[in-house]
């Protein structure tokens, strides 16, 4: 909401990747950082295998653990068929098609011009402690809105927040600042 001033989390669009009873977990996608996705494995001894990412930037996922990589992906597809195994270590499946891997043998296929068709790469992640998010909504605090794919992979970074508004009906300019209940 327009009201939060933490400067993580002023007009985020957050992805949430995991909710349970014990917390959520989530990657905030509308927030590039000033490094490439090409600069980002170069770092780690890594080259950019593939063409069509090279204009791919990094994302600065939260503000937890701002060191460690999160890649978010097309769900492993064998043949054709899905499967319930990604191939990737230390991967999360989310609902939707997607994964989230943060281990490094991802960002080799990428370096060896394989790997997903479509990643997000972010470093650091959001995260709340156990019933602090549903807290925070009751506290209009966020507007939650059904997960859209096309925001992560299609959507321009400068048009996420609004498109997310927009899967409401709404438009920024329409929220005010100040929460209440009715």
């Amino acid at each position: 909401m327009p009201g939060v001033e933490d400067e993580s989390f002023s007009r985020s669009v957050v992805y949430l990747c995991e909710h349970s009873e014990r917390g959520a977990l989530g990657l905030i996608i509308n927030k590039p950082m000033p490094l490439s996705l090409e600069g980002l494995l170069d770092k780690i001894d890594l080259s950019l295998g593939r063409e069509d990412l090279r204009s791919d930037v990094v994302y600065r996922g939260g503000p937890v653990q701002t060191d460690r990589g999160f890649v978010l992906h097309d769900a492993f597809v064998a043949e054709g068929i899905a499967t319930d195994e990604s191939i990737y270590a230390s991967t999360m499946s989310i609902p939707g098609g997607l994964e989230m891997t943060t281990s490094k043998d991802v960002l080799e296929a990428l370096s060896n011009g394989a790997g997903p068709r479509r990643v997000f790469v972010s470093l650091g992640y959001s995260s709340w402690g156990e019933g602090q998010l549903e807290s925070e909504l009751s506290e209009n605090a966020w507007l939650t809105v059904g997960a859209d794919v096309a925001l992560i992979f299609e959507a321009p970074v400068a048009e996420r927040y609004d498109r997310a508004l927009g899967l409401l009906g709404l438009q920024s300019w329409t929220l005010s600042p100040e929460v209440g209940h009715a």
